[in-house]
């Protein structure tokens, strides 16, 4: 497999937003890029503030970006804040290294976009992505 597909990124929305919603978590949003950080699918729940596009895109986009999950990055930007405030503007507001975005890569460890969400904990926007991502056959 060489790139995501839209089925395989419909998938994971859809399995991202089956677990919040079986857990009972605040309305989603959650957004799936490919392998370049270019958007793939994206989904609001019902409810869901006008800010989700937006705080889930910039999750995904920095892992994509740096090849690892958001919430590596947050550790990162702990140590050297103004680098990463740096790099939000140099991205235009697209790059925000907060936890709530994982890698989706194929059963070979390849790279193939990430997922990422926004609507409840970094812990919780995080596992539903994982969940998301596990449904559509794709590892994290």
């Amino acid at each position: 497999m060489s790139s995501l597909t839209l089925d395989q990124a419909q998938k994971i929305i859809a399995g991202a937003l089956a677990l919040s919603k079986t857990k009972g978590y605040k309305p989603m949003g959650v957004v799936v890029l490919d392998e370049s950080g270019h958007l793939k699918a994206f989904a609001r729940e019902d409810g869901a503030t006008m800010f989700r596009f937006d705080v889930a895109l910039g999750k995904a986009y920095g892992a994509v970006a740096f090849s690892v999950s958001s919430r590596n990055l947050a550790e990162r930007a702990k140590d050297n804040p103004n680098f990463f405030l740096g790099l939000a503007t140099t991205a235009h507001g697209k790059f925000l290294s907060q936890p709530g975005a994982v890698l989706i890569k194929d059963a070979q460890g390849r790279i193939l976009g990430a997922a990422g969400a926004s609507g409840g904990t970094g812990d919780e926007d995080e596992e539903i992505c994982a969940a998301g991502i596990k449904a559509a056959g794709l590892m994290t």
